[in-house]
């Protein structure tokens, strides 16, 4: 159950606009990595760059 809320409360994916070689954030917005692990393990980070 608890793996269930974590999911519908926390996404897999994020689309990032970039303009200029930055980040187009807005001034309050930032990106925020939660584990929701006791103990560490190793992360994989797929980038897909869309467009010119």
């Amino acid at each position: 159950m608890p793996a269930h809320i974590r999911t519908m409360v926390t996404d897999a994916a994020l689309t990032i606009p970039v303009r200029a070689g930055r980040l187009a954030l807005g001034t309050w917005q930032g990106i925020y990595l939660i584990e929701h692990r006791d103990r560490p393990h190793r992360r994989e980070i797929a980038l897909h760059v869309v467009g010119s």
